[in-house]
C-alpha cells in the first residue's frame, strides 16, 4: 500500500495539512490511532473545554445578575446531561471532518502507525478494516503526532481520583473539593468550570505568580476575580507527593501558606504537556529530536530526513492548534512546490478564562528582556461604555510600541471577550501597521472593540474618555 502523502496524526494540523495536500492535487492518506479525526484539540481539548467553560459563564452571569435585580434560582445540573451535550458537539464536528475528508478523497487510515525506516509506515491495531496491509509506503510523510498532558511519575499513582486534562473533561462528577496542581491555563480553565459547577476549588502554583510567563498587568484581573471564586490560591507552593485512601487524596503540600496532609476528592494535574516524538519508531529515520522532545524544522517544516515534514505541538512551542494548522498548510504548499514558508509576525495566545486574556507579539517583558525599547499604551476598560454597560470594567488593552516608527510590535487584552478581540490586534501587528493606523480605524460604538483603537489614542495623546495628553 502506497500513499504520495501520508499525514500522521489527525488533528488541527494534520488534518489541514492532508486536506490542502489533497486540494492541490495530491494523493493523501491520514493515519490516525483513534477512530475519529480531530485530534487532542477536537476530542480531548479545545473544543469540549470551551463547551464547558459556556456553561460555566451562564452560571456566573446568572449570578451576576442580582446586581440589576433579576434574580434566578440556584442552578440545577443534571451531570450526565451536560456531558452528553459535550459529546454531542464533538460528535457533530468529528463527523464533519470524516465528511469533509471523503469529498477529498484522502483515505483515513485508523491504526497506529511505526516508522520502519524513512519511507515506510507499519500499520498497528486500530481499526483493520480500513487499511489492506500492514506496511505504507510513501514519498513524504507530515509528521502530526502534537502532544499529551505531563504527568510526572511521583504523581502518577493509578488512582482514578488523580486525572489529567483529559480526564477532568470527562466530567466523572462534580467533586466537592479539587485541586489543580499548576496555575497554567489549562489549570485554570478547568478550575473555572468545576468551580461554577459547584466544586471548591483550590490552586498549588510553584512559581510566585499564576499564568507564568504572562504579562502581569493581564493577570492581575484575573487573579483577583479567581480568589474570590476558588476556595484557595497558594503560590510560591509545591506537591511533595500523593495518596489514595480511596474515597478522598491525601496531598503533601509544602509551601509558606500551607504545608503538610491535605485531603481532596479529586486532584488534577495540569503542569503543561509534552510533545509526542517517542514510541513509534522516529529513530528509525534521519530526523532530529532536540533535548525537550521537539522534532527539529525549518522555516518550511522539513525536518533532517529529506521524506518527513513536522508541524504543530511535535515541532515546537507554542503548543497551540491554530498554529499547528497554519505549519500544516505551509508544509502542503511546500510539497506542492510553492515558495511557502513559516513567515508569522504574531501567533495569538488565549486563556478562556473569566476574564478571559490574550495576547499576540511582543510583550513588555520579552522587549525588557532583549533590551528593546518599546512604548506601552494601556485603555483601562473602566473608560469603556459598553464594559460599564455589561458590568465587566476589570479589563485592560495595551498596545507595545515601537518608539521610533510607531510599528505596532504586540497587544494584550484581559477581559470578557478578550479572545475575540485579540484578531484584529493580530492582523496589525502581521500587517506592519501604525498605532495611528489603527486607532484612525473606525470602531463601532458602543463596543469592546473601540479598546484597541482607544489604547492607539492613548499613546497618540488623543484618547476621549481617559485624560492622558501625550508628552511634547
Amino acid at each position: 500500500m502506497h500513499s504520495q502523502v501520508v499525514v500522521l496524526g489527525g488533528g488541527p494540523g494534520g488534518y489541514a495539512a492532508a486536506f490542502l495536500a489533497a486540494d492541490l492535487g495530491m494523493e493523501v492518506a491520514i493515519v490516525e490511532a483513534d477512530p475519529r479525526l480531530g485530534g487532542t484539540c477536537l476530542l480531548r481539548g479545545c473544543i469540549p473545554s470551551k463547551a464547558l467553560l459556556h456553561v460555566a459563564k451562564i452560571i456566573s452571569e446568572a449570578e451576576e445578575m442580582a446586581e440589576w435585580g433579576v434574580g434566578f434560582s440556584k442552578p440545577s445540573i443534571d451531570i450526565n446531561k451536560v456531558r452528553a451535550r459535550k459529546e454531542s458537539v464533538i460528535e457533530q464536528l468529528s463527523g464533519g471532518l470524516g465528511k469533509l475528508a471523503e469529498a477529498r478523497k484522502v483515505k483515513k487510515i485508523h491504526a497506529r502507525g511505526v516508522f520502519v525506516n524513512s519511507t515506510t509506515l507499519q500499520l498497528e491495531g486500530g481499526d483493520p478494516s480500513t487499511y489492506d496491509s500492514e506496511r505504507l509506503t510513501f514519498d513524504h510523510c507530515i509528521l502530526a503526532t502534537g502532544s499529551v498532558p505531563a504527568m510526572p511519575k511521583f504523581l502518577d499513582i493509578g488512582s482514578p481520583r488523580v486525572v489529567d486534562s483529559t480526564g477532568a473533561l470527562a466530567l466523572e462528577d462534580i467533586p466537592e473539593r479539587l485541586l489543580v496542581i499548576g496555575g497554567g491555563y489549562i489549570g485554570l480553565e478547568m478550575g473555572t468550570v468545576y468551580s461554577e459547577l459547584g466544586s471548591k476549588v483550590t490552586v498549588v502554583e510553584m512559581t510566585d505568580g499564576l499564568l507564568p510567563g504572562a504579562d502581569r498587568d493581564l493577570v492581575k484581573p484575573l487573579e483577583k476575580r479567581i480568589r474570590a471564586r476558588f476556595e484557595a490560591v497558594h503560590l510560591g507552593h509545591k506537591v511533595a507527593g500523593l495518596k489514595d485512601l480511596g474515597e478522598t487524596v491525601e496531598v503533601q503540600i509544602e509551601g509558606p501558606d500551607l504545608s503538610g496532609a491535605v485531603e481532596f476528592d479529586r486532584v488534577l494535574v495540569s503542569i503543561g504537556r509534552w510533545p509526542v516524538s517517542k514510541g513509534f519508531g522516529l529513530e528509525n529515520t534521519r530526523a532530529v529530536v532536540n533535548e525537550r522532545g521537539f522534532v527539529e524544522v525549518d522555516a518550511q517544516q522539513r525536518t533532517a530526513d529529506p521524506h518527513i515534514m513536522a508541524i504543530g505541538d511535535v515541532a515546537g512551542d507554542p503548543m497551540l492548534a491554530h498554529k499547528a494548522a497554519y505549519e500544516g498548510k505551509i508544509a502542503a504548499e511546500v510539497l506542492a512546490g510553492e515558495p511557502a514558508a513559516y513567515d508569522a509576525q504574531a501567533v495569538p495566545a488565549i486563556v478562556f478564562t473569566d476574564p478571559e486574556i490574550a495576547w499576540a507579539g511582543l510583550t513588555a517583558d520579552e522587549a525588557k528582556k532583549a533590551g528593546r525599547k518599546v512604548k506601552v499604551s494601556q485603555y483601562p476598560w473602566q473608560a469603556s461604555g459598553r464594559a460599564i454597560a455589561n458590568g465587566r470594567t476589570d479589563g485592560l488593552t495595551k498596545w507595545i510600541v515601537d518608539p521610533e516608527t510607531d510599528r505596532v510590535l504586540g497587544c494584550g487584552i484581559v477581559g470578557a471577550g478578550a479572545g475575540e478581540l485579540i484578531a484584529e490586534a493580530t492582523l496589525a501587528i502581521e500587517m506592519g501597521c501604525t498605532v495611528r493606523d489603527v486607532a484612525e480605524t473606525i470602531h463601532p460604538h458602543p463596543t469592546l472593540s473601540e479598546t484597541v483603537a482607544f489604547a492607539g489614542e492613548v499613546h497618540l495623546g488623543t484618547a476621549t474618555e481617559v485624560y492622558r495628553p501625550k508628552r511634547k
